[in-house]
């Protein structure tokens, strides 16, 4: 690759096969319309589950594939060049696999803005629950229905986790299961308020914020609110990691909804 092709933030592309990042060609839209549009990366080994996605997601004018990645070395170098608003991340590829590629993502300052979405093709797998604590949003199974897809897509976009399907719980609580709660879990809630501990409680339980509105009588701007108070004082970089922060630190205990003392 010579200087001038060298891809900087906002370019689009693939990796090939012997790794070189090849571009696009496509010119990029106009300011006023890219800002409408979710900037996606595809980091799958497999190019034609990558093909077929990038199929799927491109049938809708809000939603483009701005590069595509093999492994978990190049999904991180994709990210850093593109700087999408989203990752699909397969969590088992050669290489670093994606789990630590969403680590190194969420680590990296620079890349603040990046969503990670886990796909996998296992309900319970063992790489999902410290990919979510390692920064992931939340996770789909490769089944999923387009439609749901593309709206999932949507919602960890605009920066809330994707929590909602019974099967992130269950697997949120199947590993709390096998580990107690830290020692500096009390310490840490302490800098939260008894109403954000509550609220926190029932993002855990999967509740949106129109639901935990209803559920503690107020309106889901003010639970919105309360969220974005936790998610700040705990360090969250969003919903995802609270729910994980509320069974890691005690607050919720597996098969139940907490919300009350340590």
């Amino acid at each position: 690759m010579t200087e001038q092709e060298t891809p900087g933030p906002g370019s689009a592309g693939v990796y090939g096969p012997d790794g070189a990042y090849e571009p696009s060609g496509t010119a990029e839209p106009a300011a006023t319309a890219e800002a409408k549009r979710v900037r996606i990366v595809l980091a799958d080994d497999q190019t034609v589950v990558r093909a077929g996605f990038r199929a799927l997601l491109e049938l809708t004018e809000d939603l483009v594939v701005v590069a595509e990645a093999a492994d978990g070395v190049q999904a991180v170098e994709a990210v850093r060049m593109t700087r999408p608003d989203l990752v699909l991340m397969d969590i088992r590829k050669p290489g670093i696999d994606g789990l630590e590629a969403t680590r190194r993502i969420a680590a990296d300052p620079a890349l603040n803005g990046v969503r990670v979405l886990i796909l996998t093709t296992f309900e319970i797998d063992s790489y999902v629950f410290e990919a979510l604590r390692s920064g992931a949003a939340g996770f789909l199974l490769k089944d999923v229905e387009p439609e749901e897809l593309r709206a999932a897509i949507r919602t960890v976009a605009a920066g809330q986790g994707l929590l909602a399907p019974a099967v992130t719980r269950r697997t949120i609580e199947e590993f709390a299961r096998l580990a107690a709660p830290e020692a500096a879990g009390a310490e840490r809630l302490g800098a939260l308020t008894d109403r954000e501990r509550e609220v926190m409680a029932l993002v855990a339980a999967g509740l949106t914020n129109e639901e935990i509105g209803r559920e503690l009588l107020m309106s889901q701007y003010t639970a919105k609110t309360h969220v974005h108070r936790a998610m700040t004082k705990l360090g969250a970089r969003d919903r995802a990691q609270l729910v994980v922060l509320a069974y890691e630190t005690g607050l919720v205990r597996a098969g139940g909804r907490g919300g009350g003392p340590v």
